[in-house]
């Protein structure tokens, strides 16, 4: 049996916990936004600029990389050894026209015990971007992007004990909500509790929860 199927309220599932973290895209902002559209379409032309490929071939390349190394750039960078900074700044110039505040989800965000940081595949830059774009800016004790975990990247769970081990935060009082099913094995396997956070569940022993509505699940946690 799952920790997901114990029959106990939510809020009393996250009592102990202290240390809140957030992925960013499709976790603070919904996937209907289609923010992340953008930042397909300029990985894909990075791709083709970079490697001399078509546009159809870098998306086959896309797809590989992120099966296979956790993101585009993780496998640009062991593939064919680019610099990523150059990356993340050109795939992350955007526009943030798509998203709008959310004062409940602000609400609820705010009123969580403990510390609460944001911790993305992207650039920390970027995050701070979408959370001001989102109305979520100050609320985070700290953001971190991909950059702090030596540009390794979630699912891999170094990236998470670099990070967590700069952030000085304690897995055990921790809780951890992602859009990517992936990306909740090794906060699970530290002793996190685990949100996923999407349209549709996904069953695995590492999800503790599933929720397609934050700011509503947060203010069950909240009791």
């Amino acid at each position: 049996m799952t920790q997901s199927s114990v029959p106990c309220p939510v809020a009393a599932d996250f009592d102990h916990v202290r240390a809140w973290v957030f992925d960013l895209d499709h976790t603070l902002y919904p996937p209907h936004m289609r923010l992340f559209d953008q930042i397909e379409a300029r990985m894909t032309a990075y791709v083709v600029q970079t490697l001399g490929v078509t546009e159809a071939e870098a998306d086959r390349l896309r797809d590989h990389y992120w099966r296979t190394h956790g993101t585009t750039l993780a496998g640009l960078m062991q593939e064919h050894g680019i610099d990523p900074d150059p990356y993340l700044v050109a795939v992350h110039d955007i526009s943030m026209h798509p998203l709008s505040p959310d004062p409940d989800l602000a609400a609820q965000i705010g009123n969580l015990p403990g510390r609460r940081i944001v911790y993305t595949n992207g650039s920390a830059p970027y995050a701070r971007r979408v959370l001001e774009a989102r109305g979520l800016s100050g609320l985070f004790d700290a953001v971190y992007g991909v950059e702090h975990a030596n540009y390794r990247p979630k699912p891999q769970a170094d990236a998470f004990a670099e990070v967590f081990a700069r952030d000085q935060l304690d897995p055990a009082v921790g809780a951890m909500f992602e859009d990517d099913p992936r990306n909740l094995a090794a906060p699970h396997d530290m002793g996190m509790r685990t949100v996923h956070v999407a349209d549709a569940p996904h069953s695995a022993d590492h999800i503790h929860h599933h929720t397609d509505d934050l700011a509503a699940f947060l203010s069950r946690v909240l009791g």
